[in-house]
Parts: structure tokens; C-alpha cells; sequence
């Protein structure tokens, strides 16, 4: 089977000014990295692209809602207006049986969390890329969030890997 680089919400309204995720340019490059490792080996990739409401820092159309990597030929762009990339996007039909699934982007809380617990259900096997995937401050530190969420998604049958240590 297909290993699926699924990047999720790897729009600029996270990443870039006026309102980036704390350590984004940490974040960037490793999704950069990993992008890049994907497309080397081969990997089918999704960029999967959120979109906002009138108002929002990803409102269809606005500089917030374009993703942050050029996509390039063969790669599939699905958008979605709901936190699982699953929902009513098509990506269940993209990704075969069986495949497996590595999963980085934003938020990790939402639409990370939901995509691989999503993934999961559908008997992927699924890869959380650690150090690839963010969130905002809320509540408590941005970086404990993530660590909650790998803590969580482990629990609940998903591999977390150092972002580094992935390849395809």
C-alpha cells in the first residue's frame, strides 16, 4: 500500500504574520522537511485547506486561507469546512484501504486530532509527525496542548514520531 502525507490546515494564517502559532518557524521547517521527504520517496500527498467563514483569518480567497507550500503536480488539494479532513472532502476515496497515514499540520487539538482519530477508525494505520503539528496558546502552553494531544491519539492506536525519524 501507498504511505498518504496528509498536511492539514498547512495554510498561511497560522504560520505567517500577523497572527502565527508560537515556534511557527520551528514548525514550517519541519514540515518543509517532511513535505519534501514525502515527495522524494514518492508519497501520495494531500494538502488539505480549511475554509473560514466571512470574517476569518481563512476566509476562502484572502491571503490567510492560501497554503503555505506550492503544490505540485499529482499532489491532490481537498478543502474542507469541518475539523475531520475525512468529512465530506473525499479523502476517504483517495486513500485506499490498508494505507498508511502520516499526519502533520494545524491545529493540533482540532483539525489534527480529529483527522487522525478520523484515520483510525477507517483501520489506517496512522503516523503522528511530532514537531509538525501546532496550536495557539489556550489556556495553557501551545507546546503542552500538543503533548496532551500525542498523549491522547497514542492512547488511541496512532504512532508518534519525531517528525525527523519519518520517512517513506
Amino acid at each position: 500500500m501507498a504511505d498518504f502525507l496528509v498536511m492539514v490546515d498547512v495554510q498561511r494564517n497560522m504560520l505567517r504574520p500577523p497572527t502565527p502559532v508560537p515556534e511557527a518557524d520551528e514548525v514550517e521547517s519541519a514540515l518543509t522537511r517532511l513535505l519534501a521527504r514525502a515527495r522524494g520517496a514518492g508519497a501520495q500527498i494531500v494538502h488539505v485547506r480549511n475554509n473560514g467563514g466571512t470574517g476569518d483569518p481563512d476566509e476562502i480567497g484572502t491571503p490567510g486561507w492560501e497554503l503555505v507550500h506550492d503544490v505540485d503536480g499529482g499532489e491532490h488539494i481537498l478543502d474542507k469546512d469541518e475539523a475531520d479532513a475525512f468529512a465530506r472532502t473525499g479523502l476517504a476515496d483517495l486513500v485506499p484501504p490498508g494505507s498508511r497515514l502520516v499526519v502533520a499540520g494545524m491545529q493540533s487539538e482540532y483539525c489534527v486530532r480529529a483527522t487522525v482519530l478520523s484515520g483510525l477508525r477507517r483501520g489506517h494505520s496512522v503516523v503522528l509527525a511530532s514537531g509538525a503539528h501546532a496550536t495557539y496558546d489556550d489556556g495553557e502552553d501551545a507546546a503542552a496542548i500538543s503533548r496532551r494531544v500525542e498523549a491522547e491519539l497514542a492512547a488511541a492506536g496512532a504512532e508518534i514520531t519525531p517528525h525527523a525519524r519519518i520517512f517513506f
